[in-house]
This record gives structure tokens, sequence and C-alpha cells, in this order.
């Protein structure tokens, strides 16, 4: 999939445009969840995944989200990065809007994700509170 927004920015899920260097950076110097990753971490998790680039109008990447999903019934939306420069564009709305239209005509009933700051974000594109969190539980070996 590749869609273009009127400002030059392009998304797309093809796997041979994500600059892992660069995702790798984002995620172990500035992201709060993955400070620290490793490049190997970022690669297998790249390779296991439905990936999502945003791209500006010179082509540089400037934004970048993974779906962790089996494409059938279930999907974990995480590791949703825009550069700094590029925030308050509404390129992470966009990001979520695209995984959501990515997957609904899969059939795909739930998609997660966790947030400590960004609601806002994902409630623009339809993600509401857990129902009943009391009903999640975690495993942290």
């Amino acid at each position: 999939m590749i869609r273009t927004r009127a400002d030059g920015y392009e998304l797309s899920t093809d796997p041979d445009r994500i600059d892992v260097d660069l995702v790798h950076q984002w995620l172990s110097t500035d992201a709060y969840w993955a400070h620290g990753r490793t490049r190997e971490t970022v690669d297998r998790a790249v390779r296991g995944s439905l990936n999502f680039a945003v791209r500006d109008a010179t082509g540089v990447q400037v934004a970048y989200a993974r779906v962790v999903t089996d494409r059938v019934t279930f999907a974990w939306l995480c590791d949703v990065y825009v550069a700094r420069e590029h925030r308050g564009k509404g390129l992470g709305t966009w990001l979520a809007q695209a995984v959501r239209d990515e997957l609904t005509p899969e059939g795909i009933k739930r998609v997660l994700l966790a947030t400590r700051d960004a609601h806002g974000v994902y409630a623009k594109a339809g993600f509401t509170p857990v129902p009943n969190p009391e009903n999640l539980m975690v495993l942290t070996p």
C-alpha cells in the first residue's frame, strides 16, 4: 500500500522502504518504551511484522509503525514513532488510520496498543480505552 498526502508525505507498507538503521536509532535512543533496544532485536521485529513507513517530500523516512498480527483475528500496534521535527503534523494519527484501514478488510476484530501519553492521537483513528482492563493479563518473563 502507498498513500500520499497533499503536503507530500508518503506512507508505504513496502518492507524494502524501511530504513531499519534509522528506526533502530529512534527506538533505542528516543522512544521511552524501547531505550537500549538492540539492532538485532529491531531487525527481528521488523522481519516479523507488518511495517508502515512515512517519508517526507524529499524521500527521507520521518515516521514508523509496526503491527504484530496473524492477519485474521488480532493485531498489536506498536513502535509508533514520529521524528521530533515532524511532530504536530498529524503523522501519528495518519499512521494509526492507515493501520486501521489496512487491517479492517481482513476481518480483524481487535487491534490493541499501549501508550503512556498519546491517547488523543489514537482516539482520532477510532481507538478507545480497553472496556474491561481487569480482563487483561501480562506475562513478563
